[in-house]
């Protein structure tokens, strides 16, 4: 049984959460798509498009990581996961 907020602070919290939630699986939603574009293009093996792609994947998983979305650690490591797979197609 989830409790109804009774004071205005409570209120504000519930507020927040909510914005805060909303934000959270935007960055995650932004970062899941552009990693799939990314792939799909290396399985392609359109090397080109899958560069053009590289800034916009470095930003989306540095603002997941600054929002506390994932781990600073776990984006260094998926960026380096990804460049390595682009560096290894021929």
């Amino acid at each position: 049984m989830i409790g109804i907020p009774n004071t205005a602070s409570a209120k504000k919290q519930v507020r927040q959460n909510r914005k805060r939630r909303e934000r959270n699986l935007a960055r995650r939603d932004a970062l899941k798509h552009t990693m799939k574009k990314y792939k799909k293009a290396i399985a392609a093996g359109d090397k080109s498009s899958a560069e053009s792609l590289i800034p916009e994947l470095m930003k989306t998983a540095d603002k997941a990581a600054k929002g506390n979305v994932i781990h600073p650690k776990k984006a260094a490591r998926l960026k380096s996961r990804l460049m390595r797979k682009l560096q290894a197609k021929p």
